[in-house]
C-alpha cells in the first residue's frame, strides 16, 4: 500500500478549489469581497482608458476585462496567504509549519528540537545558511531555550554557523508572515556538500528527526512535545 504523502487534495477540480478558499478566506477576511472588487475596477478602468486614447476601444474592453481579472487573482491570492497566516500564528508549532511549505531552500527541518513547560519551542532548520534555530514563546523564555540548543549544535558541528531567529512581533522578531522571506535572504555560508555533512553528523549522534514524522500543520495546543534539552 502506498503511503499518504501529504493532505487529500480537494476534491471538485481547480474552480472547486478557488470556491472553498474563498469560502474559508472570507470568513477572517470580511473585506475580501470589497478587496477583489476594487483590484478589478481599478485594472478596468485604467486599461480601458488607455484603449480609449490609442483609439482601440474593443481590443481596450478585452484587454482590460482579462487583466482585471488577472488581478484579482494575484489580490486573491495575497489574501488567502495572509489569512492563513492569521489563523495559524500564535500556535506552537507555526513556524515549523510555514518553513515546510518552503518550495525553495533546500532547508532539513526538525520541529520542537527544544521545549519549556509553558511551550516555548525552537525548531531547527539545516541549509545553506547553516543551522537556523526559529524560536517561537516568550522573549524570556526562549532565551534560554535558544542558548541551550546553540551551545549543543556548538559541541557536535563547531564548524557550522549558528543562526537565531525568534518569531513574533516585538522588537528583533520576524513575524511569522515574513519569516519564509527572512529565511531566504540568509546569506548562504556552507555548500550542498557541507550541508551533508552537517545532517550526517547530526544523524550520527542520533539528533537529526529522532525518527518521528514531521507534523503537516501547527502543532494543537496541549499536545505532547517531543523532549528537548532543559534549559540551563
Amino acid at each position: 500500500m502506498a503511503k499518504n504523502s501529504g493532505p487529500p487534495a480537494p476534491e471538485g477540480g481547480k474552480i472547486q478549489q478557488l470556491k472553498t478558499a474563498y469560502s474559508i478566506t472570507r470568513k477572517t477576511d470580511p473585506k475580501l469581497p470589497l478587496v477583489l472588487l476594487v483590484a478589478f475596477g481599478i485594472d478596468f478602468v485604467v486599461v480601458l482608458g488607455l484603449g480609449l486614447l490609442i483609439g482601440h476601444v474593443i481590443f481596450g474592453a478585452i484587454f482590460a476585462v482579462m487583466t482585471g481579472f488577472l488581478s484579482v487573482l494575484v489580490a486573491f491570492g495575497n489574501r488567502v496567504q495572509k489569512s492563513a497566516y492569521a489563523q495559524i500564528e500564535g500556535q506552537p508549532g507555526a513556524a515549523a509549519s510555514v518553513l515546510q511549505t518552503m518550495r525553495r531552500g533546500g532547508l532539513t527541518i526538525t520541529p520542537g528540537v527544544a521545549v519549556s513547560k509553558s511551550q516555548d519551542v525552537v525548531h531547527r532548520a539545516v541549509g545553506r545558511p547553516g543551522i537556523i534555530l526559529i524560536g517561537e514563546g516568550s522573549a524570556r523564555g526562549l532565551t534560554a531555550l535558544l542558548d541551550s540548543e546553540r551551545k549543543r549544535m556548538n559541541r557536535f558541528v563547531a564548524d557550522a554557523p549558528v543562526v537565531e531567529i525568534v518569531v513574533g512581533d516585538g522588537a528583533g522578531e520576524v513575524p511569522l508572515r515574513k519569516l519564509t522571506k527572512h529565511v531566504m535572504k540568509l546569506d548562504r555560508k556552507l555548500k550542498p556538500r557541507e550541508v551533508t555533512q552537517v545532517n550526517d553528523r547530526l544523524r550520527a549522534v542520533g539528533d537529526l528527526m529522532s525518527n518521528m514524522p514531521i507534523p503537516k500543520g501547527p502543532m494543537p495546543r496541549g499536545a505532547k512535545m517531543p523532549k528537548g534539552p532543559r534549559p540551563r
